[in-house]
């Protein structure tokens, strides 16, 4: 039985531009937005994916090309978990917390020899991690960020009890940023009771061994759980001790 799927050609193309139509026209049906919004996303997607696989054709065939498609990959990372939250050029700390993320889960899976130093390899499970450390750095910083704003009366209380401004703005940093954690931790729990992820889906299609798919999503899922702890855990120190703020907030509050 032939496990391919997807193939390119034109039983694709048509598939895909009917669903896209029918997003738009819910989109226009519900009053949801304007119904270009599903075409333009799908648009840009399959430009992105494109050029992605051309990049990637040619890039896996080396290390070094491989772990320059990660560097590029850890800039955008850096720069989208900074635009959503909202911190401006302090956002740039926080590839200190993406680090601390890819630089823990990486070595371990490397060293363990569980992941060959190939760039076959390394460049999708980097990826995984990567994208799962930037969703919870954004969030954290988001969420941390937010709360110092809405509950600043809540850190002025602290310091006027003698806390430093560390420890004042981390009371209310560290509830708020932790839920940042929540979806990573949801995904590993009902992680084939409700939901079978990307990673293995691809393995099982790829080798058709559903027992080498569970091995390797339970590998991904354990390293985004660490990566992500370790990401968060340095945001909301950053958020904390100011070096990521708000800047109109940061005036405000000196």
């Amino acid at each position: 039985m032939s496990t391919s799927l997807a193939n390119p050609g034109v039983g694709l193309a048509v598939l895909c531009t009917v669903m896209v139509l029918c997003a738009a026209v819910i989109y226009r049906l519900a009053a949801l937005g304007s119904p270009l919004i599903a075409p333009r996303a799908a648009i840009r997607g399959a430009l992105q994916l494109a050029a992605v696989s051309l990049i990637l054709a040619a890039a896996l065939a080396h290390l070094w090309s491989s772990i320059l498609v990660l560097v590029v990959m850890f800039a955008a990372a850096v720069w989208t978990a900074g635009r959503r939250a909202e911190a401006g050029w302090s956002a740039a700390w926080l590839a200190l917390a993406l680090l601390a993320g890819v630089g823990t889960v990486l070595p371990l899976m490397l060293v363990s020899g569980v992941v060959p130093l190939e760039g076959v390899a390394l460049v999708p499970v980097g990826g995984i991690v990567l994208g799962g450390a930037m969703t919870a750095t954004s969030l954290s910083a988001r969420k941390g960020l937010d709360a110092i704003e809405n509950r600043w009366g809540e850190v002025e209380a602290a310091l006027s009890l003698g806390l430093s401004v560390r420890d004042a703005r981390m009371e209310v940093v560290r509830s708020a940023a932790t839920d940042a954690l929540l979806p990573g931790l949801d995904q590993t729990r009902t992680v084939g009771l409700v939901t079978l992820p990307g990673a293995f889906v691809g393995v099982l299609l790829a080798s058709g061994s559903a027992v080498q798919a569970g091995a390797v999503q339970i590998l991904v899922l354990v390293g985004l759980l660490l990566a992500q702890t370790c990401a968060v855990a340095v945001t909301i120190e950053l958020v904390a001790r100011e070096s990521v703020h708000r800047p109109r907030l940061h005036e405000t509050h000196r």
